[in-house]
């Protein structure tokens, strides 16, 4: 049950920082205006709290482990949201992105 639960903060934290990010990006770069941006900056604050929640107390191990989910979020919220199309290099990075994040975050360890 920790793992799904830790899985899950991290899909909520890459939903707030790069969802943010896109909101700011759109707002500054695509001229959609102040209302993106604030939308944006808030989502950003909010991904701040969230690795607080985290079962592991090691605050560089978390983030460092979110680092391989924000490039797989990334490269998926691009599929999702602007319709980019990853090659195979940016496919196969993202997965040696997760596999260090499951091993940062999830490698037996004796005693912490």
């Amino acid at each position: 049950m920790p793992i799904l639960r830790s899985a899950a903060l991290f899909a909520v934290a890459a939903l707030f920082e790069i969802g943010g990010a896109w909101l700011v990006w759109q707002g500054v770069r695509e001229h959609r205006g102040p209302l993106w941006i604030t939308g944006g900056v808030l989502a950003l604050g909010a991904y701040g709290f969230v690795a607080t929640f985290q079962p592991d107390a090691h605050f560089g191990r978390i983030l460092a482990a979110y680092g391989g989910i924000f490039v797989a979020g990334s490269i998926l919220w691009g599929v999702v949201a602007d319709g980019y199309r990853p090659d195979r290099w940016d496919l196969a990075g993202a997965l040696v992105c997760l596999a260090g994040m499951a091993i940062i975050m999830w490698a037996p360890r004796n005693g912490g």
